[in-house]
């Protein structure tokens, strides 16, 4: 099968859970040098996983000094303690969707999955919403979910992480592929710090899910 590549769809959303607060510690200073010291001055470097992760990520693709650079790195420095699809332990990604709606289905998916481990009736969550541009071309796997079933499984990331990163190993940009929680939506994973740019804070959404049903209630917030 011949690779393809594309672009990602412009602007791109991602929720982030709202209990979150955006810690601005990448936002103002002006050099890696400066950033250094500020993380150790601020503790992070006292935490071993994002130490670790900082060091796996090239100087060149650190984002700072620009506004919401925090919110970018976070998502390479704090990543799930399993992974995500297309990325392991060890260095987060970004996450995206080309449209709200995909954006909330996906993280409405999770958040049921919670409810369903946590054995209650359903779960009410507070999300802000980011928009980003993604520059750079993205390996684009998207209708590929019959040719490629081990990247789109369900039950198990571990084909679809070695795939990522294998694509961030090669100097890859991310990955364009399907959205399996919303019919016809497109989600992207960008691995490169460095392509993000204009990330800008959008609205607030509350989304609420039943362990037992599929359905997903989404409610934006008055500012």
């Amino acid at each position: 099968m011949t690779d393809a590549y594309a672009a990602a769809p412009q602007p791109s959303y991602r929720l982030i859970p709202s209990r979150f607060p955006p810690v601005g510690l990448f936002d103002t200073v002006a050099t890696a040098a400066d950033l250094e010291a500020a993380m150790e001055l601020a503790g992070w470097t006292n935490d071993r996983l994002v130490a670790e992760r900082i060091d796996r990520l090239p100087r060149d693709e650190w984002v700072y000094g620009v506004p919401n650079a925090s919110v970018v790195m976070a998502a390479f420095l704090h990543a799930a303690p399993g992974g995500m699809r297309f990325n392991g332990p060890d260095l987060g990604a970004w996450y995206a969707a080309g449209d709200i709606r995909t954006a909330a289905a996906e993280v409405g998916h999770h958040l049921r999955r919670e409810a369903v481990a946590r054995g209650v009736a359903g779960m009410i969550r507070v999300y802000r919403a980011y928009t980003a541009t993604l520059q750079g071309a993205y390996l684009d796997i998207t209708g590929q979910q019959s040719a490629r079933p081990e990247l789109y499984m369900s039950d198990s990331y571990a084909e679809a992480q070695k795939f990522g990163e294998a694509v961030r190993a090669t100097g890859g940009a991310g990955i364009l592929y399907d959205s399996l929680r919303r019919r016809t939506g497109v989600n992207v994973v960008a691995h490169r710090p460095r392509n993000i740019v204009g990330v800008t804070q959008a609205d607030h959404y509350e989304i609420a899910v039943s362990s037992s049903r599929r359905s997903i209630e989404i409610r934006k917030l008055r500012a």
